[in-house]
Protein backbone atom coordinates (compact mmCIF):
# COMPACT_ATOMS: atom_id res chain seq x y z
CA UNK A 1 0.00 0.00 0.00
CA UNK A 2 2.94 2.34 0.67
CA UNK A 3 4.46 1.64 -2.75
CA UNK A 4 1.17 2.13 -4.59
CA UNK A 5 0.41 5.43 -2.83
CA UNK A 6 3.75 6.72 -4.12
CA UNK A 7 2.93 5.52 -7.65
CA UNK A 8 -0.47 7.23 -7.53
CA UNK A 9 1.08 10.51 -6.34
CA UNK A 10 3.67 10.52 -9.14
CA UNK A 11 0.92 9.88 -11.69
CA UNK A 12 -1.25 12.61 -10.15
CA UNK A 13 1.63 15.13 -10.35
CA UNK A 14 1.17 15.16 -14.15
CA UNK A 15 4.95 15.58 -14.53
CA UNK A 16 5.60 11.98 -15.56
CA UNK A 17 5.76 8.65 -13.79
CA UNK A 18 8.44 5.96 -13.64
CA UNK A 19 9.10 4.23 -17.01
CA UNK A 20 7.01 1.20 -15.98
CA UNK A 21 4.12 3.27 -14.60
CA UNK A 22 4.25 5.60 -17.63
CA UNK A 23 3.58 2.53 -19.80
CA UNK A 24 0.63 1.52 -17.62
CA UNK A 25 -0.87 5.01 -17.95
CA UNK A 26 -0.34 4.91 -21.73
CA UNK A 27 -2.12 1.56 -22.04
CA UNK A 28 -4.96 2.91 -19.88
CA UNK A 29 -5.28 6.00 -22.10
CA UNK A 30 -5.19 3.93 -25.30
CA UNK A 31 -7.27 0.86 -24.45
CA UNK A 32 -9.23 1.67 -21.31
CA UNK A 33 -9.34 -0.71 -18.34
CA UNK A 34 -7.66 0.76 -15.26
CA UNK A 35 -4.01 1.54 -14.56
CA UNK A 36 -4.02 -1.22 -11.93
CA UNK A 37 -5.50 -3.72 -14.40
CA UNK A 38 -2.64 -2.99 -16.78
CA UNK A 39 -0.20 -3.58 -13.91
CA UNK A 40 -1.54 -7.14 -13.72
CA UNK A 41 -1.52 -7.69 -17.51
CA UNK A 42 1.99 -6.32 -18.04
CA UNK A 43 3.25 -8.07 -14.90
CA UNK A 44 1.88 -11.38 -16.20
CA UNK A 45 3.56 -10.77 -19.59
CA UNK A 46 6.87 -10.17 -17.82
CA UNK A 47 6.42 -13.36 -15.77
CA UNK A 48 5.88 -15.35 -18.99
CA UNK A 49 8.89 -13.71 -20.65
CA UNK A 50 11.07 -14.41 -17.60
CA UNK A 51 10.03 -18.07 -17.48
CA UNK A 52 10.71 -18.58 -21.20
CA UNK A 53 14.08 -16.78 -20.99
CA UNK A 54 15.11 -18.85 -17.94
CA UNK A 55 13.56 -22.07 -19.30
CA UNK A 56 11.66 -22.78 -16.10
CA UNK A 57 8.09 -22.75 -14.79
CA UNK A 58 6.45 -19.32 -14.36
CA UNK A 59 6.86 -17.80 -10.91
CA UNK A 60 3.15 -17.52 -10.11
CA UNK A 61 3.71 -15.93 -6.70
CA UNK A 62 4.91 -12.89 -8.69
CA UNK A 63 1.41 -12.68 -10.19
CA UNK A 64 0.12 -12.19 -6.64
CA UNK A 65 2.52 -9.25 -6.27
CA UNK A 66 1.25 -7.71 -9.53
CA UNK A 67 -2.40 -8.22 -8.53
CA UNK A 68 -1.85 -6.64 -5.12
CA UNK A 69 0.08 -3.73 -6.66
CA UNK A 70 -2.58 -3.24 -9.33
CA UNK A 71 -5.39 -3.15 -6.76
CA UNK A 72 -3.41 -0.68 -4.65
CA UNK A 73 -2.73 1.64 -7.59
CA UNK A 74 -6.42 1.72 -8.53
CA UNK A 75 -7.44 2.33 -4.91
CA UNK A 76 -5.06 5.26 -4.45
CA UNK A 77 -5.62 6.82 -7.90
CA UNK A 78 -9.37 6.95 -7.27
CA UNK A 79 -8.98 7.99 -3.62
CA UNK A 80 -6.60 10.92 -4.10
CA UNK A 81 -8.05 12.18 -7.38
CA UNK A 82 -10.67 14.30 -5.62
CA UNK A 83 -8.48 15.94 -3.01
CA UNK A 84 -5.06 16.23 -4.67
CA UNK A 85 -5.21 18.22 -7.91
CA UNK A 86 -1.90 20.09 -8.24
CA UNK A 87 -2.45 23.14 -10.45
CA UNK A 88 0.77 25.15 -10.03
CA UNK A 89 4.21 23.83 -10.93
CA UNK A 90 5.25 24.07 -7.27
CA UNK A 91 2.33 21.86 -6.24
CA UNK A 92 3.10 19.44 -9.07
CA UNK A 93 6.76 19.09 -8.04
CA UNK A 94 5.73 18.75 -4.38
CA UNK A 95 3.33 15.94 -5.36
CA UNK A 96 6.02 14.28 -7.49
CA UNK A 97 8.70 14.46 -4.77
CA UNK A 98 6.32 13.25 -2.07
CA UNK A 99 5.35 10.38 -4.38
CA UNK A 100 9.01 9.61 -5.07
CA UNK A 101 9.83 9.41 -1.35
CA UNK A 102 6.79 7.24 -0.54
CA UNK A 103 7.39 5.05 -3.61
CA UNK A 104 11.02 4.54 -2.62
CA UNK A 105 10.05 3.65 0.95
CA UNK A 106 7.53 1.12 -0.39
CA UNK A 107 10.13 -0.47 -2.68
CA UNK A 108 12.65 -0.63 0.19
CA UNK A 109 10.09 -2.31 2.49
CA UNK A 110 9.17 -4.76 -0.29
CA UNK A 111 12.81 -5.63 -0.94
CA UNK A 112 13.49 -5.97 2.79
CA UNK A 113 10.54 -8.34 3.19
CA UNK A 114 11.91 -10.52 0.35
CA UNK A 115 8.49 -12.18 0.07
CA UNK A 116 7.25 -12.17 -3.53
CA UNK A 117 9.42 -11.17 -6.48
CA UNK A 118 8.51 -8.13 -8.57
CA UNK A 119 8.30 -9.13 -12.28
CA UNK A 120 10.18 -5.98 -13.38
CA UNK A 121 13.07 -6.59 -10.97
CA UNK A 122 13.15 -10.27 -11.95
CA UNK A 123 13.35 -9.29 -15.64
CA UNK A 124 16.31 -7.05 -14.81
CA UNK A 125 18.13 -10.05 -13.31
CA UNK A 126 17.16 -12.29 -16.24
CA UNK A 127 18.57 -9.75 -18.72
CA UNK A 128 21.76 -9.50 -16.67
CA UNK A 129 22.17 -13.28 -16.74
CA UNK A 130 21.47 -13.51 -20.48
CA UNK A 131 23.71 -10.64 -21.58
CA UNK A 132 26.35 -10.36 -18.85
CA UNK A 133 25.48 -6.67 -18.35
CA UNK A 134 25.57 -5.20 -14.86
CA UNK A 135 22.32 -4.73 -12.94
CA UNK A 136 22.51 -0.97 -13.51
CA UNK A 137 22.82 -1.38 -17.28
CA UNK A 138 20.12 -4.04 -17.36
CA UNK A 139 17.73 -1.77 -15.46
CA UNK A 140 18.61 1.18 -17.71
CA UNK A 141 18.05 -0.90 -20.87
CA UNK A 142 14.64 -2.13 -19.69
CA UNK A 143 13.67 1.39 -18.60
CA UNK A 144 14.64 2.78 -22.00
CA UNK A 145 12.53 0.16 -23.79
CA UNK A 146 9.60 0.89 -21.44
CA UNK A 147 9.85 4.65 -22.10
CA UNK A 148 9.85 4.07 -25.87
CA UNK A 149 6.79 1.80 -25.64
CA UNK A 150 5.10 4.22 -23.22
CA UNK A 151 5.68 7.09 -25.67
CA UNK A 152 4.07 5.04 -28.44
CA UNK A 153 0.94 4.63 -26.28
CA UNK A 154 0.88 8.25 -25.04
CA UNK A 155 2.13 7.37 -21.57
CA UNK A 156 2.86 9.69 -18.66
CA UNK A 157 6.38 10.68 -19.70
CA UNK A 158 7.91 13.96 -18.59
CA UNK A 159 10.49 15.56 -16.35
CA UNK A 160 9.18 13.41 -13.50
CA UNK A 161 10.14 10.26 -15.43
CA UNK A 162 13.73 11.46 -15.64
CA UNK A 163 13.79 12.53 -11.97
CA UNK A 164 12.38 9.20 -10.78
CA UNK A 165 14.73 7.19 -12.99
CA UNK A 166 17.83 9.04 -11.76
CA UNK A 167 17.02 9.73 -8.09
CA UNK A 168 14.91 6.79 -6.89
CA UNK A 169 17.84 4.40 -6.60
CA UNK A 170 19.60 6.66 -4.10
CA UNK A 171 16.42 7.18 -2.05
CA UNK A 172 15.65 3.43 -2.04
CA UNK A 173 19.23 2.71 -0.94
CA UNK A 174 18.94 5.22 1.90
CA UNK A 175 15.68 3.66 3.12
CA UNK A 176 17.23 0.17 2.85
CA UNK A 177 20.05 1.26 5.16
CA UNK A 178 17.57 2.61 7.72
CA UNK A 179 15.44 -0.55 7.49
CA UNK A 180 18.51 -2.75 7.96
CA UNK A 181 19.41 -0.82 11.12
CA UNK A 182 15.83 -1.11 12.34
CA UNK A 183 15.88 -4.89 11.71
CA UNK A 184 19.16 -5.18 13.61
CA UNK A 185 17.71 -3.18 16.49
CA UNK A 186 14.54 -5.32 16.53
CA UNK A 187 16.54 -8.54 16.52
CA UNK A 188 18.72 -7.20 19.34
CA UNK A 189 15.64 -6.21 21.39
CA UNK A 190 14.07 -9.62 20.72
CA UNK A 191 17.15 -11.40 22.05
CA UNK A 192 17.09 -9.27 25.20
CA UNK A 193 13.45 -10.17 25.83
CA UNK A 194 14.09 -13.88 25.22
CA UNK A 195 16.71 -13.94 28.01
Amino acid sequence: MILTLGIALTIQSKLGASPFDALLVGLYRTYGLTIGSWEIVVGFSMIVFNSIAEKRRPDLIALFTSALTGAGIDFWVHTIKGWIEPETWIAQYACLLLGLVILSLGIAVNLQADFAPNPFDRMMLVLRNLTGMSVSYSRAAISLVLVIIAAFFGGAIGMGTLIIATVSGFVIHSFMNHLNRFDTWLLGEGKLHQK
